[in-house]
């Protein structure tokens, strides 16, 4: 796993660059979250393939407990990815709603994340 930090005035995001599926459940989740707040970062973008499948099948509630903690430290996240091939209605109407909002979005490249989590 490597981290890039992309740097704009005071703002620092953290790219997460693996190949590997970093978080398979909350603990690791919190652990990534941590280690990235403790060096001075409170955005950050991951890869829909970092994370375990099971996240976006809303049923299993993975994603929730996940996301609630970077809520509570208030720490903004955009995950990069191809998210059509989620039929779920309720996973659609999730990924519609976070994106209406600054704390969680989906995009679909890094450059998209990047600017999200400028603003």
């Amino acid at each position: 796993m490597n981290i890039e930090i992309h740097q704009t005035g005071e703002i620092r995001i953290a790219e997460v660059v693996s190949d590997k599926v970093l978080i398979k459940n909350p603990e690791e989740g919190l652990q990534l979250l941590a280690d990235l707040y403790y060096q001075d970062v409170d955005r950050i973008i991951l890869q829909e393939q970092n994370i375990c499948t099971e996240f976006f099948d809303l049923k299993t509630g993975i994603a929730g407990e996940i996301l609630q903690k970077f809520s509570n430290y208030r720490v903004r996240l955009a995950i990069v990815g191809d998210f059509s091939k989620y039929q779920s209605k309720s996973m659609k109407d999730f990924i519609y709603e976070s994106n209406k909002g600054k704390q969680v979005n989906f995009v679909g490249s890094s450059e998209d994340a990047i600017a999200k989590l400028n603003q």
